[in-house]
């Protein structure tokens, strides 16, 4: 997380950025997080925030440093500097240039109150013209004016779709959540976590394999959202922690591995089992927000505190099946 710092303000932003943050990352702190990083055989710098192209020289610098060793690159952007078909090619042409290696926009209802929809395509046009590969991310809610489908049939869209046929243009939805475990959106019908899909919920795929260096330097070991309210997911601090020792801490937490095995949905209702006082279903569609309750609701916590124990020979066992064991080998129960 290059910054904080953001030129939007989105309602419920996820990481809490603003045009008013200042936390921000030296060049030097994101070099020196980079040489560990291909150290430990890290695969991908991603680099995000807030908005991460306000870090300026900074950025382009970074995205270069980390091509030299060896990392594959992605910025994460809201692209509201494609304010014209040159200054989208520019902006494109100079983090090209450095390195990049593949671009994700983000939009939907809250983004687009802040960048319009026209400058995210006149941002993926610049980036499908440098051959740099693309998403394009949007905000799921139950209401809403941008969807996929309504990407899909802008004007704008059609006509990059027209002039690039060859090329893929990939819109994925994903749930809008709010960073508060209590506030509930409306999400489309299935969407949202309940006893008729919950077990075809998978594990989390960031917890302790994604680390995350925040913009004042704090890390912490999964994909970043919510992460400033949930002190528990930090590991340390760049200024006194590597990713080697950041790592080996989070390994040694029983509930990062149940929530790599399961993921946070599962156990919140392993949770409510044991107290049916737990309420959960069908209020989490994200699962970071699921992931905040089990860290901030003192009910989910005394839960997993007291009854843990019943859960750990099976995370073992599956965490060594789903990750580590040879394939074609099978495990005994015994």
């Amino acid at each position: 997380m290059t910054t904080w710092r953001c030129t939007a303000e989105c309602l419920h932003c996820g990481t809490g950025s603003s045009p008013r943050e200042r936390h921000a990352l030296s060049l030097e702190q994101m070099t020196r997080v980079i040489d560990q990083a291909s150290d430990n055989e890290y695969l991908v710098v991603v680099f995000t925030g807030g908005e991460p192209t306000l870090a300026g020289a900074n950025l382009l610098a970074a995205i270069k440093y980390a091509r030299k060793r060896n990392l594959v690159t992605r910025i994460v952007t809201n692209g509201y500097w494609a304010l014209s078909p040159s200054a989208a090619r520019h902006k494109v042409r100079r983090l090209f240039d450095a390195g990049l290696d593949e671009i994700n926009f983000s939009t939907g209802d809250e983004h687009a109150r802040f960048v319009p929809l026209e400058r995210l395509f006149l941002a993926a046009r610049a980036a499908i013209e440098r051959q740099l590969p693309l998403t394009i991310m949007v905000e799921t809610r139950a209401q809403r004016r941008i969807t996929a489908a309504a990407i899909a049939k802008h004007p704008d869209y059609v006509r990059l779709r027209r002039d690039h046929p060859n090329v893929a243009i990939p819109l994925r939805e994903s749930p809008w959540m709010p960073i508060e475990p209590d506030l509930i959106e409306n999400y489309p019908a299935g969407m949202a976590a309940d006893r008729s899909n919950v077990m075809a919920r998978k594990g989390c795929d960031s917890v302790l394999t994604t680390t995350t260096i925040q913009a004042d330097g704090s890390i912490a070991a999964c994909c970043g959202l919510g992460m400033r309210t949930v002190p528990e997911l930090l590991v340390g601090h760049i200024e006194n922690t590597t990713l080697a020792q950041a790592d080996e801490r989070a390994g040694n937490d029983f509930l990062k591995h149940w929530l790599r095995v399961e993921g946070p949905e599962r156990i919140l209702a392993w949770a409510a089992e044991h107290d049916t006082s737990i309420e959960w279903e069908g209020m989490y569609a994200h699962r970071c927000q699921a992931c905040i309750r089990l860290y901030r609701d003192t009910s989910v916590r005394r839960v997993i505190k007291d009854f843990h124990s019943e859960k750990i020979v099976d995370v073992i066992a599956s965490e060594y099946i789903l990750f580590y064991a040879p394939e074609g080998e099978s495990v005994s129960n015994d």
